[in-house]
């Protein structure tokens, strides 16, 4: 087992990572804990669900399985409300802790419930897709989507403990791979370029999942991610928000087309590659490094090529990110691989990438590299 340790003010926990932690799960449930709620879906919850509560089940502590609709359409705050309706309904108290058994909706989801019940209760994150043992379950962000903008209704809430079971990945379809590879690259990115460097050679065997390669990327991305929530937990300094390379166009994408129409990793692989053509043209990134950043988030399995949403279109959606400041579209670039930097584009620019980047003929169709691997 690898540990790697996240030391926030609003708390230190740890991130345990190897192959069947979920059989471990209730070593990470406080000793005082009044009963578990498991918060998970349909999906989730027929592979793991008895697993997970047999596993459980040795700590003695009243258990309650929430089951969620899956899908990233359903982060929303009527959702949220079917846990607080069984977390009041099975009158648990402020010792309860709650698990998010499922991948980034279950985590965030069920980490807002967390936040605000009872003015906020403990919760450990059980992430079973790629995506979230290595970016949304590590940090402590929660939140439901709002028609008008994605996560900007949430809180701050650290977790009591990450388990994050390699071997859950041997269930996911390709195309959760690769959406989970495309965050795995980011870190690479922006903060780390021997990591990007590391996976331009081995993005084979990651999507094959080598299980020493997916290992070690799960556990560098979490140790980059750890290392920025330490000195930035709340996003005040800037430090941060520079892990949202990609976001700003991704979260358009995901608005646009409706929450559920890609997955959120494949919309941000893409909106890296967006990121990185803006940051050739106003930032000085050179287009050498740019095409890698391309070439990789293809050969991870991620679409290259994003919807024609109109540019205004586009411009709307991406007004209606956190960070836009005084109406000012914000952007992480890329003065150079591994030197992300947060600064202002101006419109002419981005337009000039939205119509190099889109796909006109078919709007809302993913790439043939994608669809082919799902």
């Amino acid at each position: 087992m690898t540990i790697v340790d996240v030391d926030t003010p609003g708390g230190r926990y740890p991130i345990h990572i190897g192959a069947g932690r979920l059989d471990r799960i209730a070593e990470s449930i406080p000793a005082d804990a009044t009963s578990i709620v498991v918060v998970t879906n349909p999906v989730v919850a027929g592979l793991y669900g008895e697993r997970v509560e047999r596993a459980l089940a040795a700590t003695g502590k009243r258990l309650v399985r929430v089951e969620l609709p899956d899908g990233e359409q359903f982060k929303t705050w009527e959702t949220l409300n079917l846990i607080f309706d069984a977390l009041l309904g099975n009158r648990c108290d402020r010792r309860c802790v709650l698990v998010a058994l499922g991948g980034g909706v279950i985590g965030d989801v069920t980490g807002f419930a967390a936040a605000v019940y009872m003015r906020g209760v403990r919760f450990v994150q059980v992430p079973t897709t790629l995506l979230a043992q290595v970016d949304s379950s590590v940090g402590g962000k929660t939140a439901v989507n709002h028609p008008l903008g994605k996560n900007m209704v949430g809180a701050f809430h650290q977790p009591v403990a990450v388990e994050v079971d390699t071997d859950v990945l041997k269930t996911l379809p390709a195309r959760e791979i690769s959406a989970g590879l495309a965050e795995v690259i980011k870190y690479g990115a922006i903060l780390d370029t021997e990591f990007f460097a590391w996976c331009e050679r081995n993005a084979a065997a990651l999507r094959a999942l080598d299980p020493e390669a997916i290992t070690y990327a799960i556990a560098r991305s979490c140790q980059i991610k750890a290392d920025v929530v330490s000195q930035d937990e709340r996003e005040t300094s800037g430090l941060r928000a520079l892990l949202n390379l990609g976001h700003t166009f991704g979260h358009a994408i995901e608005s646009g087309l409706g929450y559920g129409a890609w997955l959120h990793g494949e919309a941000v692989g893409c909106g890296m590659v967006q990121a990185a053509e803006l940051s050739a043209d106003v930032a000085g990134l050179p287009a050498a490094d740019a095409q890698r950043i391309r070439a990789l988030v293809e050969a991870i399995g991620c679409p290259t090529v994003a919807p024609d949403l109109g540019a205004d279109r586009w411009l709307d959606l991406m007004q209606v990110d956190k960070k836009t400041e005084g109406g000012e579209l914000r952007f992480v670039l890329m003065p150079a691989l591994g030197a992300a930097k947060m600064r202002a584009a101006p419109e002419a620019a981005v337009r000039a990438v939205i119509a190099r980047t889109v796909r006109i003929e078919d709007s809302t169709a993913l790439p043939a590299v994608v669809t082919e691997v799902a």
